[in-house]
């Protein structure tokens, strides 16, 4: 969105400091690392200051600088506070966008991937406006609105919380047209308390809805009659409960986890192929985002066919085949126990090919006095996918809702009691060094964890591990190993 820097200083009652007012900018950035020439830089105070970070900023091509206190430089707009001026922006382009519909995605778990497959969804009626990565929160939302391309049809932005009134917030801003609960779960459990707080915070977005609006919810979700009380808005339900009004059938994976099924909707049915994301719990995004493609007014047909182009977020469901004949599924970025759950589901859905599953997990944050429970839990499941072993990530820092040490060694016990062999060992560097020693050509591995573990350096090295054949003698001239195990049962 273009904006000249006299429009930006109105908007935020800010003052230009040298520079034309007429220069515009056409982009945002809040980092110089990815800054691109013509963008306004906002200097934020957060963990470093960006007032420190301008002079580099301009030097990169922006065009201005959002800033709070004078610095040198050419083309600065000086503000009370660059955080509140950003969401005076943000505001000011939600006003530029007015008939726009602006589709709000907030839930537990599958926030990014949703909005990612919503925003392929809408493409075929023209250019799209979503967040980046996971940019969800009160600086993420306004900058997801200000980026939004020109004759942008529609602009999808995920909205996070950490507590009540956070959501609200945000749609104050944004000013949803559609709002789109994912699930109702235990992430940030150590925030709300409970699930039923999760669903009161989640539930401001369907309160920000008018009366013309839409909210699309999950049929398979038990807090979702409830969730449907608090809007004045239409209700489009999506999953696979046969009250479904966007129904999901027949999912089946191929041999990249990539799932097909077939969408029975009020638009008619089609038979999706394989999605360019992965895992079956996909199914279910998928048929949020064609709810909401429909009741915007996208063809059904158009709308799977823009599925096709959809580009999955880093460190997500990310599988890779190694030279050396290893398959890595690194599900890094983020971790609570319903993603978890989905990540074991797919590591079973791999089979094939006779190789053994390890499943190398870090600890689930925020989750609060849930913690070490949670954990216990995940092992079993672990155990009941049927994984050679579960390699359980600590480190000497401790972890939000409980040492690292503690909830590791709950999972690990949760595993053994199930029947399955467990060991917890020091940070990434552990792991790697623990999987050095067990893994063969043909073997999967899942990497998964909240990003306090950083367990993404795992996967990353992973890639590049030798590993012996299946013939040859193991580490310490034991045998050869035999076929792996079948799994022991569901991993739910």
């Amino acid at each position: 969105m273009r904006l000249t820097l006299a429009e930006i200083a109105g908007a935020t009652d800010g003052r230009i400091l040298g520079g034309d007012p007429d220069a515009a900018v056409s982009s945002y950035s809040i980092d110089t690392r990815t800054l691109t020439p013509g963008a306004l830089f906002v200097a934020l105070r957060a963990g470093r200051d960006g007032h420190d970070f301008v002079g580099d900023a301009l030097d990169r091509g922006a065009a201005a600088a959002l800033v709070s206190r004078a610095v040198e430089g050419v083309g600065l707009v000086l503000v009370d506070d660059t955080a509140a001026a950003l969401t005076a922006l943000g505001g000011a382009a939600r006003d530029r966008l007015a008939g726009v519909p602006v589709v709000g995605i907030t839930g537990s778990t599958g926030k990014t991937s949703t909005k990612d497959l919503t925003a392929a969804a809408l493409t075929p009626a023209g250019p799209v406006g979503a967040s980046p990565v996971s940019f969800n929160n009160e600086i993420g939302v306004p900058l997801t609105l200000l980026s939004a391309p020109a004759g942008a049809v529609a602009v999808v932005a995920e909205m996070g919380a950490r507590g009540v009134g956070h959501i609200a917030t945000l749609c104050a801003v944004a000013r949803p047209t559609v709002g789109v609960i994912t699930n109702i779960g235990m992430a940030h459990a150590e925030f709300f308390g409970s699930r039923e707080e999760v669903a009161r915070a989640k539930g401001e977005l369907l309160e920000a809805l008018p009366a013309g609006g839409h909210a699309v919810l999950n049929a398979d979700d038990d807090m979702t009659p409830g969730l449907r009380s608090r809007t004045v808005a239409a209700v489009v339900t999506a999953g696979a409960g046969a009250g479904a009004d966007v129904r999901v059938s027949g999912v089946r994976l191929d041999g990249d986890l990539r799932p097909a099924f077939r969408l029975e909707t009020p638009w008619g049915s089609v038979d999706v192929p394989p999605l360019p994301v992965r895992g079956a719990h996909q199914a279910g995004n998928a048929a949020l985002a064609v709810a909401v493609a429909g009741v915007i007014g996208v063809g059904l047909e158009a709308a799977v066919g823009g599925l096709a182009g959809a580009v999955g977020s880093p460190l997500r469901m990310d599988l890779r085949r190694t030279p050396a004949g290893l398959v890595v599924l690194n599900d890094s970025y983020n971790a609570n126990p319903t993603s978890m759950a989905a990540a074991l589901d797919a590591l079973v859905a791999l089979g094939g090919g006779g190789g053994r599953r390890y499943a190398v997990l870090g600890p689930m944050a925020e989750l609060g006095p849930h913690a070490e429970e949670e954990h216990r839990r995940l092992g079993r499941l672990a155990a009941a996918a049927g994984v050679e072993a579960v390699v359980a990530v600590a480190a000497t820092s401790p972890a939000p809702g409980g040492p690292m040490s503690s909830v590791m060694a709950a999972l690990a016990d949760g595993a053994r009691e199930a029947g399955a062999e467990a060991v917890v060992v020091d940070g990434p560097e552990g792991a790697l060094a623990e999987l050095a020693t067990r893994l063969r050509a043909g073997d999967a591995v899942l990497v998964k964890a909240s990003r306090v573990a950083g367990l993404e350096r795992v996967a990353a090295q992973l890639l590049d591990l030798p590993v012996p054949r299946v013939d040859e003698p193991e580490p310490g001239g034991r045998a050869p190993r035999q076929q792996r195990r079948e799994p022991r049962g569901a991993a739910r």
